[in-house]
């Protein structure tokens, strides 16, 4: 498989990546370039100035990861990408330190004017008494977002002395208590109570323009803004004017809306900012540590590596899952996965809801995976289009199939069972399974019968009417065929006349043998499982 990198890595995550796959490493492609040869990558590597259009994703017909070397992913189509099953993956934690640092250290900068007073002393000029700064130790500090990076800069600003609140409301209120400091509830108060305020928020539809002309009319003119999260999250142009008015007393930016793509002779940075002497601005430094730049190159390679392995990851488009401790859950995944293909083999009826319940200690786990592969297995003989984790949901809401998870108290005598329950608008299906010994997966319920195999590749199902001689028949007829019968089980509806046979084989059953099974005295239904 192939790997472009479309942008500077660390070495280390070339390396990573060349140890399996054929890596192009091409920075600095036009978006021309980028169009022209995406058809022959399975994965591809940016960082922000790399934008990941439709048109790219599109033209990406190979395409099974997209790596975003950093956090933001706005520069990648994320909707399209999901509905191709493309996985999406950024390194979130890995510039945390940097970033965090970077936002005090512009935040102290801004403070003690040590910009401009570096300037002048470079010309030769002395000029103490201009510089006149503030002290961080007593002022009020609002955090705006308080996810990973903003909660260490929150942490570290109460060492500075600083009474610290914090903006948030996506956050749970526990967060807040836990690292100790006040949750405001208003931009409205965060901007009438700061001193200073330093953003760490996402780029959404929501916090585009939180801070805008209305926002910085209501601030203190002692207010200092710290951004080094997204471009865009305050009104540059509202910004400069309050800035240039002196409404506010300075600003520190390390992100814009436009940023110029860096070449080997540096972009041009073009700014009405740049005419203001109470700003204070860096190029957007905050993960441009030799730290940082190591941890976000190793970790995005090992995260496309895996990806491309085959194996779970945290993907920005898999939200809300927790994929650490996953050895335990790996083969329900498979499991799920297999329950999901049998529908197709007893019904082809269009699925209009789907159940699937969780009992015993799987129950404790991150079970929505399990759910993903139940319908990743369900769909993906019925679809033309990749269907995984990543866009399976989308699939079935697209489908009008309504999706249902429980956990029950009942194991039915298993430690750990997985039940899937499928109606169409005729009928409910119902298969359940669990694992042995950690790894061996069991089929327990087939079709409401109650069973016990191991699914295999080659398979056959035959109902039939229970009486004697016609498991012999079976048995007989694909013995005569050449296919050899590794293991069957039996299994009787109680309180009927009728039973079912799953015979694991060692290779498909012709097609004549299939018809000369269905023709038998007594066997109603026979069909050919194929995992």
């Amino acid at each position: 498989m192939k790997v472009l990198v479309a942008e500077k890595i660390a070495q280390v995550g070339i390396d990573i990546l060349e140890e399996d796959f054929d890596v192009d490493f091409k920075p600095n492609m036009l978006p021309e370039e980028l169009l022209e040869c995406i058809h022959q990558y399975d994965a591809l590597i940016v960082r922000s100035a790399t934008k990941v259009t439709a048109d790219v994703i599109e033209r990406g017909t190979k395409l099974k990861v997209i790596g975003r070397a950093g956090i933001g992913v706005d520069n990648i189509d994320l909707d399209v990408a999901t509905s191709k099953g493309i996985i999406v993956v950024n390194t979130p934690t890995s510039n945390n330190i940097s970033t965090a640092e970077h936002t005090i250290a512009l935040m102290l900068a801004l403070a003690r004017n040590i910009p401009e007073a570096h300037m002048t002393l470079k010309s030769g000029t002395w000029k103490r008494s201009s510089f006149k700064g503030v002290e961080l130790y007593d002022k009020t500090v609002v955090v705006m977002g308080m996810g990973r990076i903003g909660s260490i800069v929150a942490q570290r600003l109460k060492r500075f002395g600083m009474n610290v609140l914090a903006y948030d409301p996506y956050i749970d209120d526990t967060r807040f208590s836990k690292i100790g400091v006040e949750k405001i509830d208003t931009i409205e108060e965060a901007m009438k109570r700061a001193d200073f305020i330093t953003l760490h928020l996402p780029k959404t539809d929501e916090t585009m323009g939180i801070i805008g002309e209305k926002e910085l009319s209501m601030a203190k003119p002692n207010l200092r803004i710290v951004n080094c999260a997204r471009g865009g999250l305050i009104d540059e142009d509202a910004l400069y004017q309050a800035l240039k008015e002196k409404k506010i007393a300075g600003a520190a930016l390390d992100v814009y809306v436009n940023e110029p793509k860096e070449t080997d002779g540096g972009g041009i940075f073009d700014s009405p900012f740049k005419d203001l002497d109470n700003v204070v601005l860096t190029p957007h430094l905050g993960a441009t540590t030799a730290e940082a730049q190591e941890n976000v190159g190793e970790a995005i390679a090992t995260q496309v590596s895996q990806a491309l392995k085959g194996n779970i990851v945290n993907a920005v488009n898999l939200s809300g899952l927790r994929v650490e401790d996953m050895e335990f859950i790996i083969p329900y995944l498979k499991l799920g996965e297999t329950l999901g293909k049998l529908y197709y083999a007893v019904d082809t009826l269009p699925v209009q809801k789907v159940e699937v319940s969780y009992s015993g200690d799987i129950a404790k786990e991150e079970t929505k995976l399990i759910t993903l592969s139940c319908l990743s297995g369900l769909l993906n003989k019925v679809m033309e289009e990749r269907v995984n984790f990543v866009n399976v949901e989308m699939i079935v809401k697209n489908r009008g199939i309504e999706v249902v998870e429980s956990i029950t108290s009942s194991t039915e005598h298993y430690t750990n069972l997985v039940t899937m329950k499928i109606m169409n608008k005729e009928r409910e299906v119902t298969f359940a399974g669990t694992v042995f010994g950690g790894e061996e997966i069991r089929i327990v319920n087939f079709d409401g019968y109650h069973v016990d195999f191991v699914p295999t590749k080659h398979m056959v199902a035959i109902y039939n009417i229970d009486k004697p001689g016609v498991i012999g028949q079976m048995g007989t007829i694909i013995g005569l065929s050449g296919v050899n019968i590794a293991t069957m089980r039996v299994s009787r509806n109680e309180g009927t006349d009728m039973a079912i046979a799953i015979i694991n084989i060692d290779s498909q059953l012709p097609k004549d043998t299939l018809k000369i099974l269905k023709n038998v005295d007594g066997i109603l239904k026979v069909q050919q499982i194929d995992l």
